[in-house]
Order: C-alpha cells, then structure tokens, then sequence
C-alpha cells in the first residue's frame, strides 16, 4: 500500500515527543509507583490507539485491522519481556529507583533493533515468498514449547551481551548512582547498570525471534509492522511498573499465547502455500485473526484471574503433570 510520507513524519515525531516528555518527567531517579504507571500506561495505550485510528481512515480498513491486530499481538507477547525484566533486576540487584532509567535506555535500544529486523524481514518476505514456511515452522514450534512448558531461561549473568561487555570493559561490582560508566585509574569502568542494560538488550533480541516472525504474518508492509511494533514497545516501561508484582496472577496467559502462536504460525503457512503452491489454498482473512487474538488471550487473562494459580496447579497434578513455574 501507499503510505504517505506525512504519516511516517508525524509519526517520527510523535515517538520523539513522547520520549522527552517521558525523559524530563523521569529526569531525576524515583521510584515510579502504581498511580504514576498507570497515567502513562494509558498514555502510551491512548497514542497507540489513535495512530491506529488515524491508519484506518487514511489507509483503509484492511490496514486498520493489521495495525491492531499486530499491535496487540506484540502488546501480549511483551508480557514475557516482563517477567525477564524482573529476573534481570532481581539478578542484578537494581534499586527501584534506577529501574525506569534502564528500560529507558533499553527501550530504545529495541526499538533501533526491532527497525533493523522488521525491514530485513520484510524485504526477505517480499523477495522469497517460500521463507514464510521458515516462520510459520518458528511460531508452531515457540507454540508447541509453551503448551508443554518448555520456556527457554535466560540467565541474565552469561548471557552474549554482558559476556561482550565484559571483555570489552572492567565492570565493577557497585553502583555509583545512575551512571553508566566511571573513570577509575585513568581507565574507563562500566557500571551494573550498562550490564543491566545490556541484558536488556540481549533478552529482546530473543524475544524478537518469536515477535519478529508473528507480526510478519499479519502483515508485510514495513509501515504497518514497524508502527504497531514501536508503539506496543513504547509502552513496555509503564506496563512493567503498573505489573510489577501482580505478573505471576497471569499464570495462563503463556497457554493463551501459545494457542494464538499456533493460529498465527498457521495462517502463515496457508499464506505461504497460497502464494507458492496454489492459489486454491485458502488463507485466513486478517479481521477473522484479530477476532481469534482478542478471544484467545481475553480468555486466558480473564481465567487467570478466576482460576487462582494453588487451584490450576492442583488442577494439573490431578492430571498428573507437574506444575509450571513462571519465570520471574
């Protein structure tokens, strides 16, 4: 589809305006509480919402219901980023006060990095059709892993990025403040909190290995994927802080996205079929997808909550299977 190049600008600019504010109004290190998280999370979710409605009367419906769909694809699929937040900051023992400056900077950092993924993505996807069977067999196998409970740790400390980072440079052992990086001996020394950031980083290029692929098979326009990606990320720091503490309530919502990872990696491949095999192969329109995504994890959110975690794995023993531990 076109897109014109205003809407591109005004979104540009409205990633940057809502990062300073964000900046200035977090410029001096607290700790941010649940009031404060809220007012932002609404923030974030009200831009996201009226860029989406802003798609749908530029570019039509169909790109309306990619945005949202992709948008709340990445939106749910970020609460895993959270649990490894908590694991990350629990690992290095962050003050509270320091958390919000890290996912900053580490959000920023996501969004150079989902940039560079995405438009690869899309220019391979576009190129050889044939690559979203690849995708399609990613999705239904991150899919298959979380119904059985075979979600990959992360073990912050040895992870590729801080390993790096040691090697590149001394790291200390305390923080000092919210800096970065020191000059100690004449020598430059990172800080815990560049290691944190780091880990940060590390963690969403794993996460990008299953969001990357998923938000392909909504849809192939770069502005679409880019978009609703950057504002599902955008939000990561407020959702954190809102969260923080009630995450291990949404213990069914792993089986939620993997049933939701399921459909999407099959619509994948029916696509993928379509267009290399036969165009007799039906594919699974993008309205009927966001429909299956909102039921699917409006369902596993709302039974989390109903169903306590003691009674879901009392439930499962009676199975006999063994409870899963959520991460975090």
């Amino acid at each position: 589809m076109a897109v014109p190049l205003w809407m591109w600008g005004l979104f540009a600019i409205v990633v940057v305006a809502g990062l300073t504010v964000d900046l200035l109004a977090h410029r001096r290190s607290h700790v941010i509480g649940f009031k404060e998280a809220a007012w932002w999370s609404a923030a974030w979710v009200g831009l996201a919402v009226m860029f989406g409605g802003l798609v749908w009367a530029v570019l039509g419906s169909t790109a309306g219901v990619e945005y949202s769909t992709a948008w709340l694809l990445e939106k749910s699929l970020s609460v895993d980023n959270l649990f490894v937040f908590a694991l990350i900051f629990a690992y290095f023992k962050v003050p509270a006060r320091y958390q919000h400056r890290v996912l900053f900077f580490g959000v920023m950092g996501a969004l150079l990095l989902r940039g560079v993924l995405l438009a690869l993505g899309v220019a391979v996807v576009q190129q050889f059709t044939v690559v979203l069977f690849a995708f399609a067999a990613i999705l239904l196998w991150s899919a298959v892993k979380l119904l059985q409970g075979q979600e990959d740790s992360f073990d912050p400390g040895s992870s590729i990025g801080v390993r790096l980072l040691r090697k590149v440079m001394p790291t200390k052992d305390d923080y000092v403040g919210a800096r970065f990086v020191v000059r100690e001996g004449g020598r430059r020394v990172a800080t815990p909190l560049l290691a944190v950031v780091v880990a940060v980083e590390a963690a969403d290029l794993v996460f990008a290995v299953d969001s990357v692929p998923a938000v392909l098979a909504v849809s192939d326009d770069a502005f679409i994927v880019y978009t609703s990606n950057a504002f599902a990320i955008l939000g990561l720091r407020a959702l954190y802080f809102l969260l923080a503490g009630l995450l291990d309530r949404f213990h069914l919502l792993s089986k939620g996205l993997a049933l939701v990872l399921g459909f999407i990696g099959a619509k994948l491949a029916l696509e993928a079929a379509h267009e290399t095999v036969s165009r007799s192969v039906p594919e699974i329109p993008s309205l009927l997808s966001l429909g299956v995504v909102v039921v699917v994890l409006g369902t596993s959110v709302a039974l989390s909550l109903v169903l306590p975690q003691r009674h879901a794995e009392a439930t499962l023993e009676l199975e006999g299977r063994e409870p899963e531990r959520v991460q975090g």
